[in-house]
């Protein structure tokens, strides 16, 4: 007996930008007959094999169908405007894209950032309680909706088009300070409420690295009720530490 090894893909969204990026197709005039006759062969597969997370690509070939019936069927007389009923699926498509593009390029940003510049970091205070299950910290919450916070937050201000290379007027410590204070305040906050006041995109993308510190440091938890909601932020413990603040050269 034989095993077959198939490509992993995180989703069936990423799937099907694999078909369209593969053969070369326009995501705006998707070839729905010809995507979902591989997508559901592709779902075929792990059904044999019964591989985890077969049901969500399920979900996605039963929609692949629906849209296709839908575009062999004659439009209702009374609509004004024929809607495109692939034109949800091309929505989606395209704002996971942007997500997973603007992830590959913060992770090619973190490792310009190790070769060249020193990388600060919290050191987890002994005070606090550590947890069994890291996963505890991040309760329903990926790195897409860290990712579509951040531009949600980022899309509030206008870009400016600068040519000199300057140094961030705050620092990742004092972010996470600003950060740590407001939960002082209140025991919960949300990411875009912190934002709420700035002007400068920096500066709330230096938050943004402090929030990722302070969750490494299990100084705070993050957790997102609903699909697409705003991300909570609470404190880990009931007494706020301030996690002790290194610097560590890795361009030596």
């Amino acid at each position: 007996m034989y095993r077959v090894k198939l490509p992993n893909f995180e989703g069936p969204l990423d799937l099907l930008l694999f078909f369209i990026k593969r053969d070369e197709l326009d995501i705006y005039d998707i070839p729905i007959a010809k995507i979902a006759k591989e997508f559901l062969d592709y779902v075929r597969m792990m059904e044999m094999h019964d591989l985890d997370g077969a049901g969500e690509f399920l979900v996605m070939a039963s929609t692949l169908m629906q849209i296709k019936v839908r575009m062999l069927l004659p439009a209702p007389e009374n609509e004004e405007e024929e809607v495109d009923p692939r034109a949800d699926l091309v929505r989606r498509l395209l704002e996971y894209k942007k997500y997973k593009e603007l992830a590959g390029e913060l992770s090619a940003l973190e490792k310009e950032q190790l070769k060249v510049y020193y990388r600060q970091f919290f050191k987890a205070d002994p005070h606090l309680v550590p947890l069994q299950d890291d996963v505890a910290f991040l309760r329903n919450v990926t790195l897409y909706d860290l990712i579509a916070t951040l531009k949600r937050a980022l899309d509030r201000i206008p870009k400016q088009f600068v040519h000199e290379v300057e140094r961030a007027p705050v620092t990742v410590e004092e972010m996470a300070m600003y950060v740590l204070r407001a939960l002082e305040e209140r025991q919960q906050v949300t990411f875009m409420e912190l934002a709420n006041g700035m002007t400068e995109r920096i500066r709330i993308v230096v938050m943004f690295i402090a929030l990722l510190e302070l969750i490494k440091s299990r100084a705070v938890t993050l957790e997102q009720e609903d699909i697409f909601g705003e991300i909570v932020i609470r404190r880990a413990t009931e007494r706020i530490v301030m996690p002790r603040f290194e610097n560590l050269d890795y361009g030596a």
